[in-house]
């Protein structure tokens, strides 16, 4: 069932020319597996949020460039990397409440779906590429910025997360001129509270594996497994 979206823009402090893109923004591809009828009025919004990965990369790689002009590439990637993680994007969801908003499938619905930190993430990146198209970018950065910039407050308080597939990135990169690259080996757990097994690899050689709720948190695990078997992460 829709739910009314006034209240939902009246949060977002966002008021749309076309609100069907704000619908489309929040239509889980599940939804419309079940809900033949809904398809001549919505689509999913996968296409979304495509477009607004994109767009939460480019403001995030543009603050922290402007913000730390002394930087190097690798604390830079270390920063925006912090911004753009699942978890940081699912936090924005939840802010807005944006799960509670999201249309879907009873099947996702009864698996708790709605607090998934991927779907909330994906959702949040949907509803920024809703913005740009209907009110444009400085629109989305009169959204999105404040955001970034209460959360690298924080991060600069409590510390930067580290990122160990960056670490492991260099330094293979560094000593064996290859990129290492992820494989899933398993998912488990029931789909509302998911775990993923990840292999961090060179090659064909398994350097390290990790576990995480999301697939990025099970990389950076398997990361930190294989700098720890590289002979230490500092």
């Amino acid at each position: 069932m829709k739910k009314p979206l006034d209240e939902l823009c009246a949060r977002l402090d966002v008021t749309f020319s076309d609100q069907r893109l704000l619908w489309q923004a929040l239509t889980h591809r599940s939804f419309l597996n079940e809900r033949v009828d809904e398809r001549l009025s919505l689509s999913s919004n996968e296409r979304l949020e495509f477009l607004g990965d994109a767009i939460v990369n480019f403001l995030a790689t543009t603050l922290v460039f402007d913000r730390f002009p002394d930087a190097g590439e690798g604390y830079l990637t270390a920063w925006r990397a912090a911004l753009i993680r699942t978890e940081t994007l699912a936090g924005f969801a939840r802010r807005y409440d944006l799960g509670s908003h999201t249309l879907l499938a009873r099947g996702e619905e009864s698996s708790g779906a709605r607090q998934r930190p991927s779907l909330l993430a994906d959702t949040f990146e949907a509803v920024v590429a809703a913005i740009f198209i209907d009110q444009g970018l400085d629109a989305v950065r009169k959204f999105l910025l404040p955001l970034f910039e209460e959360t690298l407050a924080t991060l600069q308080e409590q510390g930067l997360p580290v990122d160990y597939k960056s670490k492991l990135q260099a330094r293979i990169q560094a000593e064996r001129g290859i990129t290492p690259r992820y494989r899933m080996i398993e998912r488990s757990g029931p789909e509302h509270q998911p775990e993923f097994t990840f292999e961090a690899l060179a090659g064909d050689e398994s350097l390290g594996t990790g576990r995480g709720a999301s697939k990025q948190a099970a990389e950076q695990d398997a990361a930190r497994d294989a700098l720890d078997r590289l002979g230490g992460r500092d």
